[in-house]
C-alpha cells in the first residue's frame, strides 16, 4: 500500500473508526483496543508481502519476524542483567541490520539468497536499538508487553519512513490522548492535504522538471548552456526531496492524529538555517536527534573522561560531530556513493563547528556572535548551507559515473562554475524567503496571525485539496515514489 494515497487514507480513516469504538470496551488504554491496532499494523505490514499463498511469501517474513524476535529478547534480556548482555544484544541488533539489509562489507555468500520483507526495516531497527539501550540503562522501567512492543515498533502511520519516535514519547501519547473534537480533526485534515499536495503534485512537477534538464544536458552544446543546466539540476533535487518527504511526514502525522497519537515533527523550515549544524537541526529531525542521543553525546562525554581539558572539548566536539553525521549519511544505504555521502555530511557539520571554534579564538565569543548577527553573513551562510547540502546530495541521487558525466561536461572548471552559480543565486532568494516568511507570520488581524488563521489555512487546505484532486484525475499520473521508502 502506498503512502501517502488515497487508499492509505481510506485505511487510516476506517481504523481510526474502529480504534475509537474499540476504546470504549475497557478503556482506551483497554486490551481491546490494542489488539485492534495491533491487527491494522499486521494488516498494513501485510500488503508488503507479495502472497499468503505460496510457501515463498510466508518465508518472506522470516527475516523480519526474527529481527523483531531478536529485539524483544534483547529488550528483556538487558533489564538488571550484565554489561556483557548488554553490548551483546546491541552489537546483535547492529549486526543483523547490517546483514539483512546486504551492506557491502557483508560477503555475499553471507546474505540470505531469498527475496524478503524489508520495508520500513531501517525506522524499526532504530525504534528497537532505542529500547535496548534505555531499557538497559535504566531509562525505561516498565515491563514492555509483546503486545506494546509490536504495536510501537510496527506503527502503521509511521512504518514506512518513519518519523523514529522514542518509545516513551509513543506511550505518554497513548496515555494521555490529545482530545479528537472538531479542531483535532481539522487539523489532522490540514495536515493530511498538505501533505498530498507536496508529494503528488509539489515534489511530482520537481522530479518532472528535474528529469526534463537531464535530458536536455545530453543534447545541449553551448557551455555557458550546459553549465546552467548542471547548476538547475543540482538546486532542483533538495526542494524535490523536502517535498516528497515532508509531504509524507505531514500526511502520516495528520493520519496517526486520527487515533490520537501524536508523532513528532522531521522538518523546521530547513532551508532557512544559516550554517550545516542548523540545518541538520530541522531537517529529518528526528533521525538527527536519535544519532544525537546515542552517538554524539556518549562519545564526547566518554573523550570528555578519558582527556578531561577545556581546551580539548571543542576539538572533541567537532570529531564526535564528524563521527555522528558520518553515520547519518552512511545509513542512508549500502554503495560507496552513500558512504562518501556520510563522509560530506560528517565534513559539513565538523567543518562548521571548526569554522566556530576558529572563529570565536579569533574574534572572541561577543565578536563572533555579532558577525553572525550581519544580515550580509547571515545570507552568504544561509546560501552557502544550501549550496553545500544541495552539491552534497549528488551522492545521493545519483551515481559516480553520472557525477562524472556532470564533472566532465564542461571540466572542474565548469562544474565548480554551476555550484557557484547556485550559491550566488541561493543566497539573495532564500534570504528574501526567510525575510517574507518572518514578515508573514506577523501579520495580525484583529490581535491574532493572520496567516495562521483558521480563515487562511482552509482558504489554503481547499485550494490544495482542489488541485490535488483535479491534477490526480486529469492526469492520471502515478505519484513520485517516497524516497525514504528505500531506506
Amino acid at each position: 500500500m502506498n503512502v501517502p494515497s488515497f487508499v492509505f487514507l481510506g485505511f487510516a480513516i476506517a481504523g481510526a473508526v474502529l480504534y475509537s469504538a474499540a476504546g470504549r470496551f475497557g478503556g482506551r488504554d483497554g486490551i481491546v483496543a490494542k489488539l485492534v491496532l495491533l491487527a491494522l499494523n499486521l494488516a498494513f505490514f501485510a500488503t508488503f508481502v507479495s502472497s499468503f499463498s505460496t510457501l515463498e511469501g510466508w518465508m518472506s517474513l522470516l527475516p523480519y519476524v526474527g529481527f523483531l524476535v531478536a529485539g524483544y529478547i534483547g529488550v528483556n534480556a538487558v533489564r538488571g542483567g550484565s554489561r556483557a548482555m548488554f553490548v551483546g544484544f546491541i552489537a546483535l541488533i547492529i549486526f543483523a541490520f547490517f546483514w539483512l539489509k546486504k551492506y557491502t562489507f557483508i560477503p555475499d555468500g553471507m546474505t540470505l539468497q531469498f527475496a524478503f520483507v524489508a520495508i520500513g526495516l531501517s525506522y524499526v531497527f532504530f525504534r528497537v536499538l532505542h529500547l535496548i539501550i534505555d531499557v538497559g540503562q535504566g531509562a525505561i522501567e516498565e515491563r514492555i508487553s509483546p503486545l506494546s512492543y509490536l504495536n510501537y515498533t510496527l506503527n502503521f502511520p509511521a512504518l514506512v519512513s518513519g518519523p523514529i519516535q522514542f518509545y516513551q514519547d509513543y506511550k505518554k501519547t497513548e496515555a494521555e490522548p490529545e482530545k479528537l473534537d472538531i479542531f483535532a480533526l481539522s487539523y489532522a485534515a490540514e495536515r493530511i492535504i498538505a501533505g498530498l499536495f507536496k508529494v503528488l503534485i509539489a515534489s511530482a512537477l520537481l522530479q518532472f522538471w528535474q528529469k526534463g534538464l537531464i535530458a536536455q544536458l545530453d543534447d545541449a552544446t553551448d557551455p555557458m548552456t550546459r553549465i546552467g543546466l548542471i547548476a538547475l539540476i543540482g538546486a532542483i533535487y533538495p526542494f524535490f526531496l523536502y517535498a516528497n518527504f515532508s509531504g509524507y511526514t505531514d500526511f502520516v502525522i495528520g493520519a496517526a492524529r486520527l487515533f490520537r497519537l501524536k508523532l513528532p515533527e522531521n522538518f523546521n523550515n530547513p532551508f532557512t538555517a544559516e550554517n550545516f549544524i542548523t540545518f541538520w537541526s530541522r531537517w529529518h529531525i528526528t533521525l538527527s536527534n536519535w544519532l544525537k542521543t546515542y552517538v554524539y553525546t556518549p562519545l564526547l562525554m566518554t573523550l570528555m573522561r578519558r582527556m578531561p581539558s577545556a581546551k580539548l572539548e571543542p576539538w572533541f566536539a567537532v570529531f564526535a560531530y564528524f563521527v555522528t553525521f558520518f553515520l547519518v549519511g552512511a545509513w542512508h544505504g549500502q554503495t560507496a556513493e552513500f558512504l562518501f555521502f556520510g563522509v560530506l555530511q560528517g565534513a559539513g557539520v565538523a567543518g562548521n563547528k571548526l569554522w566556530q571554534v576558529a572563529m570565536q579564538g579569533w574574534l572572541t565569543k561577543k565578536g563572533y556572535r555579532k558577525l553572525a548577527g550581519d544580515k550580509m553573513y547571515e545570507a552568504a551562510s544561509r546560501g552557502l548551507t544550501f549550496t553545500y547540502f544541495a552539491f552534497t546530495l549528488l551522492w545521493f541521487w545519483s551515481t559516480w559515473a553520472q557525477i562524472g558525466e556532470f564533472a566532465n561536461a564542461e571540466g572542474l572548471g565548469g562544474f565548480a562554475l554551476a555550484w557557484l552559480i547556485v550559491f550566488v543565486a541561493a543566497t539573495p532568494a532564500l534570504a528574501l524567503y526567510t525575510f517574507v516568511l518572518k514578515k508573514a507570520r506577523g501579520v495580525q488581524l484583529a490581535g491574532d496571525p493572520l496567516f495562521a488563521s483558521r480563515y487562511v489555512r482552509t482558504a489554503t487546505a481547499t485550494a490544495m485539496i482542489a488541485i490535488t484532486l483535479g491534477s490526480t484525475v486529469l492526469l492520471a499520473a502515478p505519484a513520485p515514489d517516497i524516497v525514504y521508502k528505500n531506506f
